[in-house]
């Protein structure tokens, strides 16, 4: 693992995507066979392959105690090592020093070896499973004598590497590493499901031999998003469809002999929360694998994503559940037809096969679109006001000779979205951000003025202010903390209360009632647009204001 954890942060320390492909292509020729297999799932940010179903089911606290337990540190350091790095795998491995109880015989840590250590964690099941987890997770740390080892090791089994690295440039190394047509690597990955076979396909010249496979979930075609009422540039030539943007669950379907897999976004297998969807694609004309959005449908008409989460908070579903909450698949993509993958079809033909799969039923329904050449910005944002209408989210525009590129983000598709409204709020508390912004105080918890002329908390943000702002409010903060508030120092153990001062101008999408913030409400996607350095915190917004802006929308959404 020293060669691994060395060349991951010889990457995390070039920002050129060519120069981080050049450093992994150089890394997997040089690893054998087994190595080859765990290191390039590894690059990817993951302990086992997509198509694997397995995990590791082991937290953060987890990580901590056994890590405690092996090099023998206190909070103080902890806490000042996290601080520094705000990462757990940086942090830990600042703090790694010789076991206090050195053991005679110690694992040497190779991809392969902690490959297989992964799977015995992964294997253990039943009475005392956590113990025995606990126990190889011990074994993998005390073979981690050198920080770096151990910091990367810890980034793996949390899932969150953070060198710069996708998939995508993962298969792009793989390409440069064997002399590989790319484009083959991709549509490899794409059939296997794992970018560890990708890469020993590609070694020994065998990835035509990898087969598509349904029950495999393949990464979603990303769009790109456009400001409403802007000159739509990327619209001149070429033909283009028009649809609804659905504010529900990006799910996928692989329907195969009758049998039905349901995948979420984050590639989670979720049929069994959606049965009445899964019941009925089982009666799909052919094997399929398709693209689309669950939504909450009455009437034909789509509901706020609020109704849906009724059904989203539910780990078991009841007869009542399923009635107040009906739900629908909208399809609107094709990604394979029977032992065919559409990938590199168009996206015109992928959807003359669409029309031939099913008949449409009250839960299962082909996305309308229209198709238009040349159009006027005008005509784009009517159609947009025309979405919005029909309740739906936005507007979604795509090339009709696009490919369907997994796990991308392009010029194919785009999104045009609008902001539903914007509130002037106060900083109320602070917490320490991640990654590059480890260092400084990013993520802002804001409130309102409510009746009584209190500040109630409605919402968290930790993007739209520039890197500048957020060093400069920093300091700041940090002069103007306040003592913690022992009613809600258990649940936000990690903001630091502020002096209500800072006022802040929030744009968001959706605003929902919610138990998460005393005001009653919350802000979906909150994005700070600007610090308000002009208005004093006894001109924010009041929760009249807010009632008044989550009407309107309750009467938009109904048509009234």
């Amino acid at each position: 693992m020293e060669s691994f954890a060395a060349t991951a942060e010889q990457i995390a320390a070039h920002p050129a995507k060519l120069e981080k492909i050049a450093l992994l292509a150089g890394y997997f020729r040089e690893v054998a066979d087994a190595d080859l297999l765990a290191s390039a799932r590894f690059f990817s940010g993951v302990p086992f392959a997509a198509r694997d179903r397995r995990t590791l089911s082991i937290g953060g606290r987890t990580i901590v105690e056994v890590a405690r337990r092996v090099w023998s540190f206190d909070d103080s350091e902890l806490g000042a090592a996290y601080r520094a790095t705000g990462d757990v795998g940086a942090a830990l491995g600042a703090l790694v020093r010789p076991p206090r109880d050195a053991m005679l015989f110690r694992d040497r840590l190779t991809p392969a070896t902690l490959d297989a250590l992964f799977g015995e964690i992964a294997a253990a099941s039943g009475k005392g499973a956590s113990r025995r987890r606990e126990a190889v997770l011990e074994r993998i740390l005390r073979a981690c004598e050198d920080p770096l080892v151990a910091t990367y090791v810890v980034k793996i089994v949390t899932g969150d590497l953070r060198v710069g690295l996708r998939e995508g440039l993962v298969l792009d190394a793989i390409a440069a590493a064997f002399g590989t047509d790319p484009a083959a690597v991709r549509r490899g990955a794409m059939a296997a499901g794992d970018v560890g076979a990708v890469a020993l396909a590609a070694k020994h010249g065998t990835l035509s031999e990898l087969r598509a496979g349904y029950g495999t979930p393949i990464g979603f075609m990303l769009a790109t998003p456009v400001t409403y009422g802007d000159s739509y540039e990327e619209l001149r030539g070429g033909v283009w469809h028009f649809e609804d943007k659905y504010d529900g669950i990006r799910v996928q379907a692989h329907v195969r002999n009758g049998s039905v897999r349901l995948f979420s976004r984050r590639l989670n297998e979720i049929a069994s929360s959606y049965p009445e969807v899964a019941q009925t694609l089982a009666s799909l004309r052919g094997d399929a694998i398709l693209d689309g959005e669950i939504v909450a449908m009455r009437d034909g008409r789509i509901l706020p994503f609020r109704e849906l989460q009724a059904r989203l908070r539910r780990k078991t579903l009841d007869e009542s559940l399923l009635r107040d909450v009906p739900i629908a698949y909208v399809v609107f993509d094709v990604l394979a037809h029977g032992d065919e993958l559409l990938l590199d079809a168009p996206l015109a033909a992928r959807r003359e096969r669409l029309a031939d799969l099913f008949v449409e039923t009250a839960n299962l329904v082909r996305a309308p679109f229209e198709t238009a050449g040349k159009v006027a910005a005008t005509d784009v944002n009517a159609r947009f006001e025309a979405a919005r209408a029909r309740g739906n989210e936005g507007l979604m525009l795509k090339r009709a000779d696009s490919p369907y590129a997994p796990g991308r983000r392009g010029k194919w598709w785009l999104k045009l979205k609008r902001e539903l409204s914007t509130l002037d709020v106060v900083v109320v508390a602070a917490q320490w951000g991640h990654g590059k912004r480890a260092g400084v105080l990013s993520d802002y918890t804001f409130a309102v003025r409510g009746d009584d002329g209190s500040l109630q908390t409605i919402g968290k943000a930790y993007s739209g202010l520039t890197d500048a702002e957020i060093a400069e409010l920093t300091p700041w903060f940090l002069a103007h903390r306040l003592p913690p508030d022992r009613r809600r120092e258990k649940a936000r153990a990690q903001e630091i209360p502020v002096e209500p001062k800072v006022v802040l101008e929030v744009a968001f999408d959706v605003i929902q009632e919610s138990d998460l913030h005393e005001s009653g409400f919350s802000l979906r996607f909150p994005r700070m647009a600007r610090i308000r350095d002009d208005k004093p915190p006894d001109e924010i917004d009041t929760l009249a204001r807010v009632r008044e802006i989550y009407g309107a929308m309750l009467s938009r959404e109904s048509g009234v």
